[in-house]
Order: C-alpha cells, then sequence, then structure tokens
C-alpha cells in the first residue's frame, strides 16, 4: 500500500516513511489509504499478519512471522479485583515474551527493506530485547543503547542476540531526540518507542481483541502506559475500525502508570493537553521499571486516546502492583512482569469509584511475561524437605480432607 504519514492533532501530512515527529511537534503515525475493510477482508495467515492489507509492509521473513495471535482469556478467576467480567489478552506469548514484537515485526523489515543494513533502538528492556532479536533474524546488525548503570541481568538478556550494546553516560531520557539526530546524520535507522511504523505494528493487538469479540465490543481495555506509543497504537486500531463501520461504541481505554512516574495521570486529572515533564526529584524508584518514564514522548496522544474513548488514566503503588501480580499468578494463572500487573491494579481502582460495573466486559493486557523478571526481586521462597516414606502422611496433613 501506499505509505504516509499524518499529524493525530493539526493533520499534516507527510511522504517520509521515517519521519517520527510533525512540525508542530507531535509524534507522527501512518494511515491506510483505504477505509475499506472487513473481517472476511483478513488473510489466510497466522499471528498479526491476517491484517497484512491495513500494515506499511507485506508480511516479511523471520521472527516477524510469529508476532501477533495472542490468546484472549476468559478469567474468571479476576473479576472480583477487577469489578468486570475479565478477559486477559496475553502479550506475554510472543517470540520474545512482550507486545513490542509486534511494533518490531513491522518496523524492522521496513527500515531493512528501505535500504538501511543497521538498526537500532534506544531502550534497556523489552523493546531492546524484541529488536535485536527481529534483526539477529534477518541477519542484520542492531546497535541498542542502554543506560551506564543497567542492572547486569538486563544485560544478559538483550545480549543474548549479540547486538552492539553502547552504554550512554549522561541523562538518558533525553536520547529520544538524539536518536533522532544519529537516523539523520549516520547509515543506521534508530526504531524509537513511538515510530510510525512501531505503531502500525501495535494497532494489531486491538483488532485481534476487538475481532474476537465481535459482533459487540469490548466495554474496557486496560493497558500499562510508558511512552505513549502502545496507547497510540490501540488508539489508531480503534480509529480504523470506526471508520470501517465494524464498530460503533469504541472500548474505553484504561492506562495505568507507577505512581513514582506518571506525568499521564497528573495531566489527566488536572485536565491538561500535555503532560509536564517530571524531575529528577519528582521521579521515584519503582519494581515497575519499563514504565517509570518522566518525559512519555507519546503522551499527549495517548491523553487524547483516552479523551476520545471516555476512558481513565490512574496511578498506582508498587505495594498494589506486587498484590496485583500474585493475583494475576494464583487467581488467574498468568504471570506477568510489573508493569503489566498495573492494569488488574488500575482497573481495581476504577471499580472501587464505580468507574466500571459487574457486567462490563473488561480486557486487561499484559505487555510482558514476567519470567525475564526471575532471580531480579530476591523473593524468598518457603519449602520444606520430606523423606519419600513420610510424604503420605504429611501431605495428608496439608491437604483437605475428603468428603464421604
Amino acid at each position: 500500500m501506499a505509505v504516509h504519514s499524518s499529524c493525530y492533532r493539526c493533520g499534516s501530512r507527510y511522504d517520509d516513511e521515517f519521519r517520527v515527529r510533525c512540525d508542530c511537534g507531535e509524534p507522527l503515525w501512518i494511515e491506510p489509504e483505504t477505509a475499506a475493510f472487513a473481517w472476511d477482508d483478513r488473510r489466510d495467515r497466522p499471528g498479526m499478519w491476517r491484517y497484512e492489507s491495513l500494515l506499511p509492509i507485506d508480511r516479511p521473513n523471520g521472527i516477524a512471522r510469529a508476532a501477533g495471535g495472542t490468546p484472549l482469556v476468559r478469567t474468571p478467576g479476576l473479576d472480583d479485583v477487577a469489578g468486570g467480567r475479565v478477559y486477559v489478552k496475553d502479550e506475554g506469548e510472543t517470540p520474545t515474551g512482550a507486545y513490542k514484537d509486534r511494533g518490531s515485526a513491522v518496523a524492522v523489515p521496513h527500515a531493512i527493506a528501505t535500504g538501511d543494513d543497521v538498526v537500532g533502538t534506544v531502550s534497556y528492556g523489552n523493546m531492546a530485547i524484541s529488536t535485536a532479536a527481529h534483526a539477529a533474524s534477518l541477519d542484520r546488525e542492531c546497535v541498542v543503547f542502554v543506560p551506564e548503570d543497567i542492572p547486569p541481568v538486563r544485560l544478559e538478556l538483550i545480549a543474548q542476540y549479540e547486538p552492539i550494546i553502547v552504554r550512554v553516560g549522561g541523562e538518558y531520557g533525553a536520547l529520544y531526540e538524539d536518536a533522532l539526530d544519529l537516523s539523520d546524520r549516520l547509515p543506521i535507522t534508530v526504531l524509537v518507542s513511538d515510530a510510525p511504523t512501531r505503531v502500525s505494528g501495535y494497532k494489531t493487538a486491538l483488532f485481534e481483541i476487538c475481532e474476537s469479540f465481535a459482533p459487540e465490543t469490548p466495554d474496557v481495555i486496560a493497558l500499562p502506559a510508558s511512552s505513549g506509543g502502545f496507547a497510540s497504537g490501540v488508539w489508531l486500531g480503534i480509529r480504523e475500525l470506526e471508520r470501517a463501520g465494524l464498530i460503533d461504541e469504541p472500548p474505553r481505554l484504561c492506562l495505568v502508570q507507577t505512581a513514582a512516574s506518571d506525568p499521564i495521570t497528573r495531566a489527566f486529572e488536572d485536565g491538561s493537553t500535555d503532560p509536564t515533564p517530571l524531575s529528577p526529584e519528582e521521579t521515584g524508584e519503582t519494581i515497575a521499571r519499563s514504565i517509570g518514564n518522566p518525559d512519555p514522548p507519546s503522551g499527549a496522544r495517548a491523553l487524547a486516546a483516552v479523551r476520545d474513548t471516555d476512558g481513565a488514566v490512574v496511578s498506582v503503588t508498587d505495594d498494589e502492583i506486587r498484590a496485583a501480580q500474585r493475583r494475576f499468578a494464583v487467581e488467574g494463572g498468568f504471570y506477568v512482569e510489573p508493569a503489566s500487573a498495573t492494569t488488574l491494579a488500575g482497573v481495581s481502582r476504577l471499580a472501587e469509584r464505580g468507574e466500571i460495573s459487574a457486567e462490563e466486559s473488561v480486557v486487561l493486557v499484559p505487555t510482558g511475561t514476567g519470567f525475564k523478571e526471575l532471580g531480579t526481586g530476591g523473593t524468598d521462597v518457603a519449602t520444606e524437605t520430606v523423606h519419600r516414606t513420610d510424604l503420605a502422611d504429611r501431605l495428608e496433613s496439608l491437604l483437605p480432607r475428603r468428603e464421604d
């Protein structure tokens, strides 16, 4: 399809496939030329490529072919805490265990197909791992810019794909703008968090959710919020399905942030159009490191998405995140990363405020598996050793008695 990018705020259009920001300063996204799409038009292909006609590239080779197609699971064990009928869209079931694979599946092959043999990204988490993996599967070099004080376990996870890893000193948050400059000056495409091709891939999560519910529409979709890129992609998908006449009333988007770094929440509560960046003094430590973004580049677009769908933004504490992570596992069977657990904690708050009712369908989107975090929490696991000859007696004291 013909590729052009446009600005959600001022409507400007550009033919430059790699341009990330509009002249007005807001991020760009890619919109299909046609609104003609029906569920019957989807391709007979697995995963996110069933929606190939709405994506800016044809299905590529490499692990991109395994991206998307994650399950949507009705999870009644979480209904009480969430306050509605819960469905879990498990994005941990992707090639690298996070929703970032949807964005990398489009952005990495697109960059390579249009001339650059080297791709890069600014990340020390899921986006770094995903970008490096997708580049490796296409036999291309990848450069990952990480903070100087990156935890060793994160470095080990990224290094599995053997990218060039560059530790960067100074203000790490300023690397977003630096990355755009590097892409202009050097033979490398640095794929930032809200690159238009990434956002195009993210919208397929919304397509899969809505196709599963069709002809109905879910009432609420809850996402963790960091840069605002994923929320932007989901909103783009909603707009496209509305334009195609496939949904009448959009799902309410509910974004959840960590209370340690929540500029989008503050702007939502203040009625502001643009989030105000938080200073280091206003930013705290959190177990949900991947969403602790004090200056989200797509924060204003995420806010616009929430308000357009009559949604909400809330912040949750680390204690609430830990409790939600445990309930995801014990009552739902999903082990999710702390950032993903914020979705359950967030909708629980909204239900307490009366903004979610028991009969409503609530889709939680855990954006990444928790298994990458194992060994990093210092949690003591209670165990005991029992000799095999004593097992029956010990279990008899532990297990509930059978009814006669």
